[in-house]
């Protein structure tokens, strides 16, 4: 009888500790391909957080959309279902005010981010995000925006009419491609490549990273250099993350801030090296756009977003404010 009471507890025991071990697995998910920058960032993430955890938890990262479309994560994160993502533009969906990210050409450059960051983002946008059960734990990037399609080259907004382009959800963005004469379709970045490798779809919009690791060159004749939006990523967490231990909780948002600096410095690099790479590599054509142009149509935008969005036109202008000194 006492060895099968130790066995029954053993057997206990074992099944505890296997419990245990399941729930400080922290599932990160992304739909950045292999190589990209949304992958880069969040394994080294992942490699900095699980040095100081130790045996206290693992973060796992899941790229290619293995856990879901950006929509789909965003859910699961309410849901408990995954710990960790890493949306970009989606976020104007869910959350309104993300929404000053969609303006065209709001971003000068890295450095006028992080004032706009420390300005804006945490005072203003981190509480609009918890309020809907995200937590923000780190501004990390997406990047500048440029266009490729098939029909031709886009150096002023006239050049996109008539344009079929895939751009991600949110209502700006589409709205935005809509002023400049294009036909915008919101859809999943994992959809995107047989897209436009079918016609569906003529061209789409994405920083450099996402379309040469989409492979996007090899599906696409002209590369606009357009620039047209900065994006962020944000580095959520969502319901599951109260139940951690206090330091698991402290681990992940400090070394979720640490990572931003690797991650501006790869986007930095891949800006530079990626151009060239795709111009080496594949046939597809490269031209300077008009941003003058492409500011000047913009202007409906701005306003209509300072408009509908409450305190949207306050912070177009202290973000604008930021930037006179970058």
């Amino acid at each position: 009888m006492a060895v099968k009471l130790s066995l029954a507890v053993a057997a206990i025991a074992a099944l505890m500790s296997s419990s245990a071990l399941a729930q400080v697995e922290i599932k990160l998910g992304h739909v950045g391909e292999p190589g990209s920058l949304f992958a880069l960032s969040a394994e080294e993430f992942a490699r900095l957080a699980n040095e100081k955890l130790g045996d206290k938890g693992e973060v796992v990262v899941f790229g290619s959309s293995q856990l879901g479309t950006d929509e789909e994560l965003m859910q699961k994160l309410r849901l408990g279902t995954a710990d960790l993502a890493l949306p970009s533009s989606v976020m104007s969906s869910i959350v309104p005010e993300f929404g000053l990210f969609e303006m065209p050409y709001l971003v000068k450059d890295r450095e006028h981010m992080k004032k706009i960051e420390e300005e804006v983002v945490w005072p203003t946008l981190a509480p609009a995000a918890e309020a809907q059960g995200y937590k923000l734990l780190a501004v990390w990037e997406n990047g500048f925006r440029h266009i490729t399609n098939n029909v031709r080259p886009v150096t002023t907004p006239e050049d996109l009419s008539g344009v079929k382009l895939r751009t991600p959800s949110g209502e700006w963005r589409v709205k935005m491609f809509q002023a400049y004469g294009a036909n915008p379709t919101p859809m999943s970045f994992s959809e995107v490549f047989t897209a436009l490798q079918t016609g569906v779809m003529d061209g789409q919009e994405n920083p450099l990273t996402q379309i040469y690791t989409g492979k996007f060159q090899e599906v696409q004749d002209y590369l606009s250099m357009t620039g047209h939006v900065y994006t962020p990523a944000y580095l959520l967490a969502g319901r599951s993350f109260d139940g951690y231990p206090e330091d698991v909780q402290q681990i992940l948002d400090e070394t979720a801030k640490e990572t931003q600096a690797f991650v501006y410095e790869n986007a930095l690099r891949l800006e530079d090296e990626l151009l060239a790479t795709m111009q080496e590599e594949s046939d597809i054509e490269v031209n300077e756009a008009d941003k003058d142009a492409f500011i000047e149509a913009s202007a409906s935008i701005y306003e209509e977003f300072g408009e509908q969005i409450e305190g949207g036109k306050e912070m177009i202008d202290t973000a604008i404010s930021l930037g006179s000194g970058s």
